[in-house]
C-alpha cells in the first residue's frame, strides 16, 4: 500500500515521503481501517518537526483523524494509532475508540468533525460553560479549530466575534456566521472588540494561537470571563500574569482534549452523539476548503503549518474517494 512516512524530523514538505510499504497488522484490540478521508491538523506538522507532545518512533506516518471503513463495511471516525497514521491507504485504530460517521456528512466532513469539534465542544461547554446570550471571541476564526468553535458558539446561542488575518479569511468568518469580524492585519483588535461589546469585552475567549493573541485576550476578557487555552499555533507560549487575572476577576482555563480518552472516554461518546445531532440539524458542518489526493498530503500539511489555509484540508485516497 502507499503511505507517507517521516524518517527524520523537519518541515512537512521536506521530510514527508510517499512510499510503498507493507499493510499494517492490527495488534490486540486494534482494527485495520481503509482510509476514506484523512483530515490535516496543525499537530501533524508538529509531529513532523518532532515538537508534538507525542513523539512516535521513526519512521512514522502522520495523520491524526480519519473517516475509515472497517473490514465489515462500517463507516467510522477514528484517531489512528501511530506510527500507522491516516495519510495512507490503510491505518490502524483502537477498536474501542471507533465512532460512527454521521450520515449527514460526507467522508471529508466526517473526518474533520472529530478533534476540532470535540475540542470546541469540551472547551465551550464543559470547561467554559458557555451560555446563550454570552459573547464568544474566537481567535483564528477561519481556521480548522476556530471555524468549529464559531459554529458551536452560534449553535449555543452566543454572539460570536471572530478574529482573522486577512480579507479572504474575514469573508470565510462571515460565511461561518460570525456576528462581528475583526481583521488583525488592518484593525486594532483590542479597540475593535471593545467597541463591538460596548467596552465590556467577551465572556469567553477561545484561544488556539497564544502569543500576541493571548495578550489581547487578557485585555478583552469580561468580568467573570473565561479564557480557554487550546493551543499555541503562533509558536509562542504565553506566561499569564496571575495578578491580572486576580484583579480583573477572570478565569484561565486549560483544555487538553486528549486526556478525556483516558480519564473519561464516555464523555467523548456523549460529545460525539451531540455533534452528530447538531450536524443532522444543519447547525454545524465542517468547512472543508480543500480535498486533495494522497500524493498531495505533504504539501497540504505544509500549507496548514504555514497558516495559509482556511477551514479544513482533507486528504482523500483514490480508493476511498467518495467525498
Amino acid at each position: 500500500m502507499q503511505a507517507w512516512q517521516v524518517h527524520e524530523n523537519g518541515e512537512p514538505g521536506q521530510v514527508m515521503r510517499l512510499a510503498e510499504v507493507e499493510q499494517p497488522t492490527p495488534g490486540e484490540g486494534q482494527v485495520l481501517l481503509r482510509v476514506r478521508a484523512a483530515n490535516v491538523n496543525f499537530p501533524d506538522a508538529l509531529l513532523c518537526r518532532g515538537e508534538y507532545q507525542v513523539r512516535p518512533p521513526l519512521p512514522f506516518t502522520p495523520g491524526l483523524e480519519i473517516c475509515g471503513e472497517t473490514e465489515d463495511g462500517r463507516r467510522v471516525i477514528a484517531n489512528p494509532v501511530l506510527p500507522y497514521g491516516g495519510f495512507a491507504e490503510y491505518a490502524l485504530a483502537d477498536a474501542r475508540g471507533l465512532l460512527p460517521a454521521p450520515e449527514s456528512l460526507d467522508d471529508a466532513e466526517a473526518a474533520a468533525l472529530h478533534i476540532g469539534y470535540q475540542t470546541g465542544w469540551f472547551g465551550l461547554h464543559r470547561r467554559a460553560r458557555l451560555e446563550a446570550g454570552e459573547t464568544l471571541l474566537v481567535h483564528a476564526a477561519a481556521g480548522g479549530v476556530g471555524s468549529a468553535a464559531v459554529q458551536l458558539g452560534k449553535a449555543a446561542g452566543a454572539t460570536v466575534i471572530g478574529v482573522v488575518g486577512g480579507a479572504d479569511k474575514a469573508a470565510v468568518a462571515r460565511e461561518l456566521g460570525c456576528d462581528v469580524v475583526v481583521d488583525r492585519r488592518g484593525e486594532d483588535v483590542v479597540a475593535a472588540v471593545k467597541e463591538a461589546t460596548g467596552g465590556r469585552g467577551a465572556d469567553v475567549v477561545y484561544d488556539s494561537v497564544g502569543g500576541q493573541a493571548y495578550a489581547q485576550s487578557a485585555k478583552l476578557v469580561a468580568f467573570e470571563g473565561r479564557i480557554i487555552v487550546v493551543g499555541f499555533a503562533s509558536g509562542t507560549i504565553p506566561s499569564p500574569a496571575l495578578n491580572h487575572a486576580l484583579v480583573k476577576n477572570y478565569s484561565i482555563v486549560g483544555l487538553h482534549w486528549g486526556l478525556y480518552n483516558t480519564k473519561n472516554p464516555e464523555l467523548i461518546r456523549h460529545c460525539h452523539d451531540r455533534l452528530t445531532e447538531l450536524a443532522a440539524q444543519g447547525a454545524i458542518r465542517p468547512l472543508v476548503s480543500e480535498r486533495v489526493p494522497l500524493d498531495g498530503a505533504a504539501a497540504a500539511v505544509q500549507r496548514v503549518a504555514d497558516g495559509v489555509t482556511t477551514g479544513r484540508v482533507a486528504v482523500v485516497p483514490e480508493k476511498g474517494a467518495t467525498a
